[in-house]
């Protein structure tokens, strides 16, 4: 199953640019030793079979991860000067609503009082912030809205039992999010491409919860609500998947290695990451990478990455993002970054 959407500027057509980015990081941080503490690891070993360091969780009774995109969109309207009342759309992409329902975005609207716009959420696993910007871009380019914004936040820890290493080792907690306003300038979201192979399920899901296997006391003690990866094909495919989009993506829109400013990974492990980039014989400076410290926080790993180093970015660069997700899930965008 294949998604391609190109989004060139043609006479003058609307373009979707990333106007603002912000990121928010709870305050707790577990790091390595404590893991050592909690599960048979060490962290000589976690950090040698994923780079990370550290990981930072929401403490806090009843916090869930609206509160942490309440704190991320907060700072971006103040940052960008945008008022409560302009905002016309809210895309949240996550896996750990705060409730199966509402939406989490309507909880966030009502939460910031973004009283004119309308939300909802996206689960694409990993790859829902990148799903989430393709999508929040055709309401700009359309002229539907002028200001839509766009949210990745999870709450892994929610969903991680600390004593499966295979995974309370890699996922942490935080919120990035994004805005999307139109312009005739030829910058913005220029392109993307999202892919899907539902059969990958078996290697990265939840059990129970859902309408198949509905929640109760077994499935409780059987720890059927808690994140199951079988970590090798996940591995393989997230190298294969994310090297060979982003190959499309630069063919189609005629770029080389030399015409990508910055490549903006999903942050799922560090070895997959370097050997994207080994696949793509591409400079691993160029790669943005924030996953010692903050660990696989899902949807959130792309605008935390974007959030840290928008200092760097220049107006006009090259950026293409891509990630790999349960699902399977996996695409690439590319962006010409517009300030």
């Amino acid at each position: 199953m294949v998604f391609q959407s190109t989004n060139l500027q043609k006479n003058g057509m609307l373009n979707a640019a990333i106007t603002g980015v912000q990121g928010w990081l709870p305050e707790y941080v577990l790091t390595n030793q404590e893991l050592e503490t909690m599960v048979d690891t060490t962290d000589e070993w976690i950090r040698s079979r994923t780079g990370i360091l550290e990981r930072r969780l929401l403490k806090g009774e009843g916090k869930g991860t609206s509160d942490m995109a309440v704190e991320a969109v907060g700072r971006l309207l103040e940052k960008t000067g945008t008022k409560k009342e302009e905002v016309e759309l809210v895309i949240f992409a996550t896996v750990t609503p705060d409730m199966v329902m509402p939406d989490t975005a309507n909880t966030l609207c009502d939460k910031l009082g973004l009283k004119n716009a309308f939300g909802f959420d996206l689960k694409a696993a990993c790859s829902g912030f990148i799903y989430a910007i393709t999508v929040g871009t055709q309401f700009i380019k359309t002229g539907a809205h002028k200001k839509v914004i766009v949210v990745g936040g999870d709450k892994m820890s929610s969903i991680i039992d600390y004593e499966d290493r295979a995974t309370c080792i890699i996922f942490g907690d935080g919120c990035g999010a994004v805005l999307l306003e139109p312009t005739e300038e030829p910058v913005g979201v220029v392109d993307s491409i999202l892919r899907g192979d539902g059969s990958g399920r078996q290697y990265l899901y939840i059990p129970a919860g859902g309408s198949k296997l509905q929640s109760s006391a077994k499935t409780v003690a059987d720890k059927g609500h808690f994140v199951f990866q079988d970590g090798r094909p996940v591995f393989k495919a997230a190298v294969k998947g994310m090297a060979s989009v982003v190959r499309d993506i630069m063919a189609r829109n005629n770029l080389t290695i030399d015409d990508v400013d910055w490549i903006i990974p999903h942050q799922a492990n560090k070895r997959i990451i370097s050997s994207v980039a080994h696949a793509l014989k591409f400079p691993e400076e160029k790669v943005t990478l924030n996953i010692h410290k903050y660990g696989n926080t899902t949807a959130a790993t792309i605008p935390l990455c974007m959030w840290e180093w928008e200092s760097q970015f220049k107006k006009g660069d090259n950026i293409i993002l891509t990630a790999f997700g349960g699902g399977f899930t996996w695409g690439a965008v590319l962006v010409k970054w517009g300030y």
